[in-house]
Parts: structure tokens; C-alpha cells; sequence
């Protein structure tokens, strides 16, 4: 479902948020300058729109509530919370025990990775997809309606792909929260980058490693490392051959947003030429947004927790198969990616990232401190 290049150019003429419809525009990039200006809220939430929440709770999730909410709070705090707290890490030890028979006697490759085939591959996949949705279920994801639009029409495949259609390498996805790793763990098991200090957690260690995750040094470029971009390439030339590699799941924009914006995409999804599949996570809400954008990560998972239903939309678009001129150039290949997600989605392209995101951060931080 290549974009036509040939009229797609990679620079786009910024404009504010508030003018932009859908994809039609991206949010201007505010300028860096050492220690951000305090600012009011409003003048804040507009530069930095693709971080700034909306719910009841205010920015950081820490804005005044009226007493019915508080009442809820605090009886969702004694009687949902631990009930939740206990199911899910029941849940986690569950899915660590499956990980530990299927492990055993297994051959152990690099990196420690335990080789799983026949049985011990499905029922580690399996019972990932099922305990995976049972958690979304305990966090209040009690029904998630997905559009299926996977199945590529004939005119959107290139001529020479058509007569055998090349596996996607990667699930490519917009990132609004950690809840995005459970949805896609339910539907497809992928695998993921994580840093090596995931491969040694308790529990977590061993499962990220029979899920088959990439772990990479992210501060090390060096000679004796592969780096993310060419550990991301490797795996995901050896997917898309190879159909019994598990597929990588990417968030190109690199950190979440409010679920309302597109960040650039990084281009290690796409330096390989290979094809995509791409997804488009929604989160619809009433008083707490599932988002994570501009809120500490306890108060986040306590605050969706006490929220007795949550809402996701799912969108899962067919397949991308590059262009020539996409796979010459993944700066183009990205940015087509990203255009169809935006359009799609419905979604505001943004050129801001992670550094805006740290300095909008910083100045809520001394706004709260002022106040």
C-alpha cells in the first residue's frame, strides 16, 4: 500500500495546532533555550499540545476535583485497586511459570535466549496472547472493538510483489501508552527492543527473553555493539524471511503522546526495505485518559487502575510494501508510514519529540512548585 512519492516531500510547512485538521498540518516546534520560562497552563498546553492532557485530572494528573470524583477515588482505592494489584501480578507469575517449563531442557542461544520449537514456541505464544488480554481485561479494558483492514487490495501491492507477497518485519504502531505493549502482546506476540538490564529482571527477564526481545546497550555505539538501528535492521530482514521469527513491534516516534498527535518517525523501522504492518491505537475516555504523556508513571497506573472502565479503539491497516524509492531512502519510507497512520487515525502531524517533551516537563514541575 506504497504512497505515491513522487508528490510526497519530507518537509511540511508548520503551523499551529489549533489550525491543523486531521494530517493536514504539523504543530510548530517551540525553540530549546537551557532552562524553560514558566509559563500559565494555557500558554503551555498549546505549545506543547501532543503532551498536554485534557481529562478531568489536569495537567500532570494533579489538577482539582470536584467531591463526587474524590469519592470515587477513594472507595475505587479500598476495594478495585488491590483487587487489581493482586489479579495482575498473578497474572505476570502465571506467564513466568508457562515461560519456565517450556524452558526447560531447552537449547539456549545467544544472549541466553532459550530456542523454542513445537510445542514449547506455541504454548509460550499462546498463553501470552491469553494472559496478555486477561491483564487489559483487570485494568478495565473489558471490550476492545478492532478494525480489521489488513488484507491489502491488489492495486495497492507493487507489480513485483504481487505474485508472492513478502511478510511484514515489524508491527508499526503510534505510542500513547504502556498499555500498547499488552494490546499487541493479546493479538499478535511480538517481540521488542529493550535495554540489557531487562533480560536480568526477576520474572520479566525470562519472559522478554522467550518472546525472543532484541536487547541492546542504547548508550553504546561502539565497534563491539550493534546499536539499536542495526540490531532493529537485523531482526527485521530475518522476520520478514523467516516465518517463524517472532515479529518486532516499533513505535517509531520514540516516546508517547496524548494519543491525539503523530511525533517524526525514527527510521531504524524502516532501514531494512522490508514491509510493515501498520497500527493505529485510539483511547477514548470520559474522566481519566489512558494516555501517559505528561504524568509520573506511579500515579498514572494508580489513577487507571481506580477507573473502573477503560476504553482502547483498534485500527490495523494492511500491509505497507515499499516503493523503489522508499527503500532507497527510509527517510521517505518513514515519512510516507507516518502520513498514512496520520490520515488514517485522524491524527495531527507534530514535529516536536522527545526533548520538547523533557522541557514541557520541567516547566509544569516549576509551575506546581509556584503554586
Amino acid at each position: 500500500m506504497a504512497v505515491d512519492t513522487s508528490t510526497t516531500t519530507i518537509t511540511t510547512a508548520p503551523s499551529h495546532p489549533e489550525g491543523c485538521e486531521g494530517s493536514g498540518g504539523e504543530a510548530v516546534r517551540p525553540l530549546l533555550s537551557g532552562a524553560p520560562a514558566v509559563e500559565e497552563d494555557e500558554d503551555l498546553d498549546v505549545r506543547y499540545a501532543p503532551y498536554a492532557r485534557r481529562d478531568a485530572y489536569g495537567p500532570m494528573g494533579r489538577g482539582p476535583l470536584p467531591a463526587a470524583q474524590v469519592a470515587r477515588l477513594v472507595v475505587a482505592t479500598a476495594v478495585l485497586l488491590p483487587l487489581r494489584l493482586i489479579a495482575g501480578v498473578l497474572l505476570v507469575v502465571a506467564y513466568y511459570l508457562v515461560c519456565r517449563v517450556c524452558t526447560l531442557f531447552a537449547e539456549v542461544g545467544e544472549e541466553g535466549r532459550p530456542r523454542l520449537h513445537g510445542w514449547r514456541r506455541e504454548a509460550v505464544l499462546g498463553a501470552g496472547r491469553a494472559l496478555s488480554r486477561a491483564m487489559l481485561f483487570v485494568f478495565g479494558f473489558y471490550w476492545i472493538p478492532v478494525s480489521d483492514r489488513s488484507i491489502p487490495n491488489a492495486e495497492d501491492v507493487p507489480e513485483d510483489q504481487s505474485e508472492e507477497l513478502e511478510r511484514p518485519g515489524a508491527i508499526v504502531s503510534n505510542h500513547v501508552s504502556y498499555v500498547d505493549v499488552l494490546y499487541h502482546m493479546s493479538a499478535s506476540s511480538p517481540s521488542f527492543v529493550a535495554k540489557n538490564s531487562v533480560s536480568k529482571l526477576p520474572l520479566i527477564g525470562l519472559i522478554s527473553k522467550c518472546l525472543g526481545c532484541i536487547f541492546v546497550q542504547r548508550e553504546s555505539k561502539g565497534s563491539d555493539s550493534r546499536g539499536v538501528s542495526g540490531a532493529v535492521t537485523e531482526r527485521v530482514q530475518e522476520v520478514s524471511q523467516f516465518k517463524n521469527s517472532p515479529m518486532l513491534l516499533l513505535f517509531p516516534e520514540g516516546t508517547t503522546t496524548n494519543g491525539d498527535y503523530l511525533l517524526p518517525f525514527k527510521t531504524g523501522a524502516f532501514l531494512a526495505r522490508a514491509p510493515v504492518q501498520p497500527v493505529i491505537l485510539r483511547y477514548p475516555y470520559r474522566r481519566f485518559s489512558p494516555a501517559w504523556d505528561s504524568m509520573d508513571g506511579g500515579r498514572h497506573v494508580f489513577l487507571l487502575l481506580c477507573q473502573f472502565a477503560n476504553y482502547m479503539e483498534v485500527v490495523r491497516l494492511p500491509v505497507y510494501y515499499p516503493s523503489e524509492q522508499e527503500k532507497e531512502d527510509p527517510r521517505v519510507y518513514a515519512y510516507n508510514v507516518r502520513k498514512l497512520l496520520a490520515t488514517e487515525g485522524n491524527l495531527v502531524l507534530s514535529n516536536l519529540g522527545l526533548a520538547e517533551k523533557r522541557v514541557y516537563h520541567a516547566a509544569l514541575n516549576g509551575l506546581l512548585c509556584q503554586s
